[in-house]
């Protein structure tokens, strides 16, 4: 702990590492804010319309949290928040609890998921061995927030945040949800487009060919170590904070589940 970061209230008085790390970003909501920070800075309202189910009062109070342990940094001058290096080497666990949860019953798909929750998936139901070396870049449009997705050389899908994307294609819906019906099945990009779900600028056959690469089914082959030098970079930063790290056969397709 730094000179300027306030002493902490131990939920877990253990010295085991975990609950170390639970007493910081282990109150509710706390990991969900942080997974609203990872591409871009932002401003409360902005993360609030990422956490519908979350009260004012409770999201300003998880960001205060956030900022004393150091995972967020915030200019009042502007009144953004963004992440600091340490809360962008939280993306690997944000990604492995996504892959964890794959396993697990009980998903609801028709429950709310973000712009940044659903960027944050694809790099958990990637198909790695049919992604790597596909040298596809898609645009995603959702909402008001831009993403620019490229595949790294072992099939892991890198994600920036982009409000002039240059891509292959772009894909452009208005919700999280709409966006995860093309991207996760169980409608093709031709049948989304022509139902208006979303709007597609670019090649028809590479963006269907990029949301073939992503399901929910568990898939075996699933390099299940993320390496953080892999971790989406952020390319935006707020004005007068720190900017640090700069940063065979297609299996059938599956609704989600």
């Amino acid at each position: 702990m730094t000179d300027t970061q306030k002493p902490q209230k131990l939920r877990y008085d253990e010295g085991c590492l975990g609950a170390h790390a639970l007493n910081l970003v282990g109150d509710r909501w706390a990991l969900l804010v942080v997974r609203e920070l990872m591409f871009a800075p932002k401003r409360f309202q902005m993360i609030r319309a990422g956490l519908p189910g979350l009260t004012a009062s409770v999201l300003t109070q998880r960001l205060g949290q956030l900022v004393d342990v150091g995972v967020v940094e915030h200019d009042s001058d502007f009144g953004i928040y963004q992440l600091s290096d340490n809360g962008r080497m939280l993306m690997p666990v944000l990604i492995e609890l996504c892959r964890w949860a794959l396993l697990m019953p009980g998903h609801d798909h028709m429950r709310f998921i973000s712009a940044s929750a659903l960027m944050i998936s694809i790099g958990a139901t990637v198909a790695q061995d049919r992604a790597a070396g596909r040298g596809l870049r898609a645009g995603m449009v959702i909402g008001r927030e831009g993403f620019e997705v490229s595949l790294s050389d072992t099939g892991l899908p890198l994600v920036t945040a982009s409000k002039k994307i240059e891509a292959d294609f772009t894909l452009s819906a208005q919700t999280g949800n709409d966006m995860a019906m093309v991207v996760y099945g169980p409608m093709s990009v031709a049948d989304a487009v022509a139902s208006g779900l979303v709007v597609l600028h670019g090649d028809m056959a590479a963006a269907q060919a990029f949301v073939d690469l992503f399901s929910l089914t568990p898939n075996p082959k699933a390099d299940q170590a993320f390496s953080s030098s892999e971790s989406p970079e952020v390319t935006e930063h707020a004005p007068g904070l720190s900017s640090s790290s700069n940063s065979s056969t297609t299996p059938p397709r599956t609704s989600m589940a």
